[in-house]
């Protein structure tokens, strides 16, 4: 299950090159939706390719399995990671967008995928917008991100991502050559328009 919404090319930003397509990745328990309205609202006039997890947890799509809260089953995040890319490429011919220029934005689980393909299959996203991520895993082979736009938003009091997780992940990003962007919010792991408003104004700085 998919939702693709091609871009209004009427409604593009001044100056921007290129439209972006966002490759839009819910939380645990969302669906294909959830993050329209949000991807809209970054840029009205991006692309949108947006799938619903293909993994249940207690009837609740996610994008790959947990064995407890925090605790990732890495086999079927390297599996899941490659069959979400897979299926962005296939998207890309089926639907004619741009494979350089697409940007994740994803939250929470889906942040966590997002984090994943960029250490995995580096090339197929040129940025990230990441609300509520945490370090997916560390390959063994680490990837070469010099090319990379990251922004990362987060919530001081989020009972569910350690800040020492957030800057783990933001530190290995780092380390492999990303630029970074992370802001704090005093929030926990719900999402804000704030911060979604920042991710906006982060997008146009950008690129």
């Amino acid at each position: 299950m998919h939702k693709f919404i091609p871009s209004n090319k009427k409604e593009r930003l001044e100056g921007r090159v290129k439209v972006p397509t966002f490759l839009l990745l819910h939380g645990t328990g969302g669906n294909e939706e959830d993050l329209i309205p949000i991807g809209h609202e970054i840029a009205s006039e991006a692309a949108i390719l947006s799938p619903r997890g293909k993994v249940l947890e207690d009837g609740m799509p996610r994008f790959f399995r947990r064995l407890a809260e925090g605790v990732f089953d890495i086999e079927d995040l390297k599996f899941r990671t490659n069959e979400l890319a897979d299926f962005v490429k296939a998207a890309s011919t089926a639907y004619g967008f741009d494979m350089q220029h697409i940007i994740a934005v994803g939250y929470s689980n889906g942040a966590n995928i997002a984090s994943s393909m960029l250490l995995l299959r580096s090339e197929i996203l040129s940025a990230a917008i990441l609300f509520r991520a945490m370090v997916p895993l560390v390959p063994e082979v680490l990837p070469n991100l010099t090319d990379k736009r990251i922004f990362m938003s987060s919530g001081l009091h989020d009972p569910i991502v350690p800040k020492r997780e957030v800057e783990s992940l933001s530190s290995l990003f780092k380390k492999v050559g990303a630029e970074v962007s992370l802001y704090w919010q005093n929030s926990g792991h719900e999402l804000r328009i704030e911060e979604v408003k920042k991710a906006k104004a982060w997008l146009n700085s950008s690129f």
